[in-house]
């Protein structure tokens, strides 16, 4: 396998999330609310999840309350490891 086949397979194995945007006042940056749905080891009750993703906007085109999905990457910064892949619906 070259490095190059070895490249894309780690790059294809990276994390891809859905959410909504709470913030956009940083320069570049958006907190995205990522909801993920989790079954409890005992009790088997499915719970939600949250957690606020910190995701690099680079033309600062979100607003609050748009729908994205986000991909991992490489840290850009001291909390940021997400990048925004598309909106998939604005806010109204």
């Amino acid at each position: 396998m070259t490095e190059d086949t070895q490249t894309r397979k780690a790059r294809k194995a990276r994390k891809v999330r859905e959410g909504l945007v709470v913030s956009n006042k940083m320069d570049k940056t958006v907190v995205v609310k990522a909801v993920d749905r989790v079954q409890h080891r005992r009790y088997a009750k499915t719970i939600q999840r949250t957690k606020r993703l910190m995701v690099h906007d680079e033309e600062n085109t979100l607003n609050v309350g748009d729908r994205v999905r986000v991909q991992e990457t490489r840290p850009l910064s001291k909390s940021k490891r997400w990048r925004l892949v598309e909106i998939l619906e604005r806010a109204k």
